[in-house]
């Protein structure tokens, strides 16, 4: 699948990097997406998905649509939109909802609300290019809304700013609330989902959803986390969220993320592919082309795992290639080393074993350790 470079077997763009996953539906499915590339994948749902066909709220505001039909209804995924009409069925409502929409403006987020729309029977008036609901929101906006009734389906929480737009241009707003977001009942794999992110043994972090990156950053404050997650999210851990909407919550926290152009898994995933090899390093050392992913190194092109202690030195070293660390500072950069010196002499001596080219890293007696940058690489890379 994966063509040859530099003489050797290349590699799935995503090998060596771990990443994480919040989310709750169709994990798997990016899982998959993301392993069949190279990547570990650390998954934990953020928050669970709670229908709501035995809450009164959503059997009253059906029914209120039901006695007194709206002008707009606006259909914003399509897991909620087809929970909604089997919702309806079951309380014996379905048909009447049916007829209702069929007299209203229905609006469509984007093409998976459409083929539910559609699957039902009904026919969308209109859906953006965009799938963007700030699109939607404009076009409302632009018709006018004055003294319009606008139903509004919701999946999880309500969306950001778009029922108070709508009422602040003389809007009814009826808000139709399909799934609850809950917190997980098992919080023990998003604790250690945390924990990996803000010890950077994660390399990027995925959302699919808004309520996830709130729940995430609602975890990680009540356990105090929260400045040191945002540090990680800021400088080490990439976050990709699927859309611009997913995007707000980090966006609130000043965090900037990378997004692909079209809001799907596939192009998350080939997104990742692209964003996380261009942030490794890569040095020539000792005559071989090293590089330097989350925890794995490639060596002419050969996958090298590498235990964390081992990455933590190399790390170190690739800060100033080809000058000499000293023993104290790889020793502060080891995880739990204590204060023994012989700590880092150990993991040194492992990590030249998972190398496999024992010169790639010179001992420099009674100094430390450098790479062995070379020669010719030296004015790039600061000197030696």
């Amino acid at each position: 699948m994966y063509q040859e470079q530099h003489g050797a077997p290349a590699v799935a763009p995503l090998t060596g990097f771990t990443v994480g996953v919040t989310a709750a539906r169709r994990a798997d499915e990016l899982a998959a997406l993301l392993q069949r590339r190279g990547a570990t994948v650390l998954h934990a749902p953020a928050l669970r998905i709670v229908p709501l066909a035995d809450d009164g709220e959503l059997l009253t505001a059906t029914r209120e649509l039901v006695d007194d039909a709206p002008d707009v209804v606006v259909a914003t995924t399509a897991i909620g939109f087809r929970g909604w009409v089997e919702a309806a069925d079951g309380w014996g409502l379905g048909e009447e909802l049916l007829s209702c929409l069929r007299g209203v403006e229905l609006l469509a987020r984007g093409p998976k609300v459409k083929g539910a729309i559609r699957a039902a029977g009904l026919t969308e008036a209109w859906s953006p290019t965009s799938e963007s609901m700030a699109e939607v929101l404009d076009r409302l906006l632009t018709e006018g809304v004055a003294d319009r009734r606008v139903a509004l389906q919701l999946h999880g929480e309500p969306l950001p700013g778009f029922v108070e737009a709508l009422r602040a241009g003389g809007a009814e707003v009826v808000v139709v609330p399909v799934y609850r977001w809950m917190p997980p009942e098992d919080l023990a794999p998003l604790d250690r989902l945390l924990d990996a992110a803000v010890g950077r043994s994660l390399n990027a972090l995925t959302f699919t959803s808004a309520p996830a990156a709130a729940s995430l950053f609602s975890r990680a404050e009540e356990r105090g986390l929260l400045p040191e997650l945002l540090d990680a999210l800021a400088h080490d851990v990439l976050p990709a969220c699927v859309g611009p909407v997913t995007a707000l919550p980090l966006q609130a926290h000043g965090l900037d993320t990378v997004q692909p152009g079209r809001f799907r898994l596939g192009p998350l995933v080939q997104l990742l592919c692209v964003e996380l090899p261009a942030r490794a390093r890569t040095l020539p050392v000792a005559g071989r082309r090293v590089e330097i992913r989350g925890q794995a190194v490639l060596v002419d092109g050969t996958v090298r795992p590498v235990p964390p202690a081992g990455m933590s030195l190399l790390n170190t070293l690739a800060r100033r290639p080809g000058w000499v660390v000293s023993r104290a500072d790889l020793l502060r950069a080891l995880p739990g080393a204590g204060r023994d010196e012989h700590a880092v002499e150990t993991a040194m001596a492992r990590l030249r074993a998972a190398l496999g080219v024992p010169n790639l890293i010179q001992t420099v007696v009674k100094r430390g350790y450098r790479l062995a940058l070379d020669p010719a690489a030296g004015d790039k890379y600061g000197g030696t």
